[in-house]
């Protein structure tokens, strides 16, 4: 019970600061989601602080990642010309090519997750920013985004601790079922009717399907950090957030349902 206590007053304040920033000011979401985007990155590479050959050096690939994330806000917010975008790909091979000069054993390893932590991390947080300064719905569609995730991921528990029986993948995540999985995915779809009829009035269509992909893929990030964290036998990637763990332990879902969901209100806005 206590436990449950705290996970809700860590939950409820985390999610005052998150949708806070987002409504309140572009600029103040880039402030919040930059200091996320940096404690995730380092939570990242410090998954692998005690791993017998991969030797990351997470100074440079949080500089990097850092730099990267600066360049595509600043575009995003017209501080900098579009064109500044193309000094991602030599920051690149420039991390690539510092470890040349490091002499670790497992050279390629180690630049694989370098990279695969900015691309990880650094986008998602990214494609947050971007997609609010698009933004003309009176909810905003990060908003109601981040609603769909933490609904599936709230309703997945309480609905695998009242009916689960079925595993849905015991070998990365022994306490999911499918029971829970539907539940979630059930109430997502409930909430993005109310969302697209009742609050953003007209956007039945793009916010069903909004639910349709976002519960999948919160389910597949949530997956996915298990994964990594059985990998290297880990229970959390932190302990910044009592209760919860650390910043990837918080927004594992979201970090894998961002991309898609972007992806998605794009093309809707094309057509």
């Amino acid at each position: 019970m206590n436990n449950l206590i705290q996970r809700s007053i860590t939950g409820a304040l985390f999610a005052f600061v998150v949708l806070g920033s987002i409504i309140w000011d572009p600029y103040a979401q880039a402030i919040v989601f930059s200091i996320f985007m940096v404690l995730g990155l380092l939570e990242f590479y410090n998954l692998f602080s005690k791993h017998t050959f991969v030797q990351v050096s997470k100074e440079i690939g949080i500089f990097i990642g850092l730099f990267i994330f600066s360049l595509l806000v600043g575009v995003s917010l017209e501080w900098l010309p579009q064109i500044s975008i193309l000094f991602i790909f030599p920051l690149f091979f420039t991390l690539i090519l510092a470890e040349m000069w490091r002499k670790k054993e497992h050279p390629l390893i180690n630049i694989s997750v370098l990279v695969f932590g900015i691309i990880y991390v650094v986008i998602p947080f990214f494609l947050t920013i971007d997609l609010n300064l698009r933004n003309t719905s009176y909810l905003p569609n990060v908003v109601g985004m981040y609603l769909l995730i933490w609904t599936n991921d709230t309703f997945a528990y309480f609905s695998g601790r009242l009916f689960g029986k079925t595993k849905l993948f015991e070998r990365i995540s022994p306490k999911k079922t499918w029971e829970g999985t539907v539940g979630g995915i059930i109430f997502t779809l409930i909430l993005g009717y109310i969302i697209g009829a009742y609050i953003n009035e007209g956007d039945e269509m793009f916010w069903m399907i909004s639910a349709l992909i976002i519960a999948p893929c919160a389910i597949f990030g949530d997956l996915l950090e298990s994964l990594f964290k059985r990998s290297l036998n880990i229970k959390d990637s932190g302990k910044i957030l009592p209760g919860h763990g650390g910043i990837l332990d918080r927004f594992d879902a979201a970090l894998f349902a961002i991309p898609f969901f972007y992806c998605w209100a794009m093309v809707y806005a094309y057509f």
